[in-house]
């Protein structure tokens, strides 16, 4: 019998998001113990659809690490660690031209330029992912709703120019002037569906297309980088 190898994906996915096992569990609302059961004997097929949806990959790859991991081949390649012919595995910097992507903030629902304060992102990562300078900016993550996958305070690198709604791409947001970051699809008769990554705390919100001019709510554009710091050092 071929061993299900879906707690060793579990098990990936928690270090690349930087969750030890512990906070996983309490995440979950499980005990620790169930965790290490998943990583040795494999993820339940009960558990399968939540844990992926949680994890942004798809299912059958966590299941049986078959066909790609992520749904958004923009996506993958932002997070994966696997390379990719002509395509940069990391923004960090390589010893490659840097350039300056200025911070903002919002204030009374308008995005403000922080002076002298920018971010530096190599330029050969940005061409990759066909993000101009000009239409990039950076902000910090408002809540906890995409944690543990974007923290509360993470660093949000923009793009202004891609406004356009992927389904399952994350995206800046203003709503009645507030800034936010979720995930979005379209639903039926063209609704905005806004979902976060913490499922359980946050359930998806909708919006017609008359509600969101009613409330404001407009797409400022595409999050293509996340960076963030842990919050305490290991034990």
């Amino acid at each position: 019998m071929k061993k299900n190898s879906s707690g060793d994906r579990l098990r990936a996915l928690l270090r690349e998001c930087g969750l030890t096992p512990s906070d996983f569990a309490a995440q979950r609302r499980i005990t620790p113990q169930h965790v290490n059961n998943w990583f040795r004997r494999g993820v339940p097929l009960a558990r399968i659809d939540e844990l992926a949806d949680l994890f942004c990959v798809h299912r059958r790859w966590l299941r049986c690490g078959e066909g790609p991991k992520y749904p958004s081949a923009i996506l993958r390649t932002i997070t994966s660690q696997e390379p990719q012919e002509n395509v940069p595995t990391s923004l960090a910097s390589q010893g490659v031209q840097l350039v300056k992507v200025p911070y903002h903030e919002i204030r009374d629902g308008l995005l403000v330029a922080l002076t002298g304060q920018s971010l530096r992102l190599p330029n050969k990562a940005l061409r990759a992912l066909g993000v101009t300078t000009r239409k990039a900016i950076c902000l910090s993550m408002p809540a906890d709703n995409m944690a543990p996958l974007i923290p509360r305070d993470a660093l949000l690198a923009i793009d202004l120019s891609q406004t356009k709604v992927i389904d399952g791409e994350t995206y800046a947001l203003l709503h009645n002037g507030e800034f936010r970051v979720n995930r979005l699809s379209l639903g039926h008769s063209g609704t905005l569906c806004l979902h976060s990554h913490d499922g359980r705390s946050y359930s998806v919100e909708r919006y017609t297309a008359a509600q969101r001019r009613a409330q404001k709510l407009v797409v400022l554009g595409w999050v293509f980088h996340w960076s963030h710091f842990r919050h305490r050092r290991p034990r």
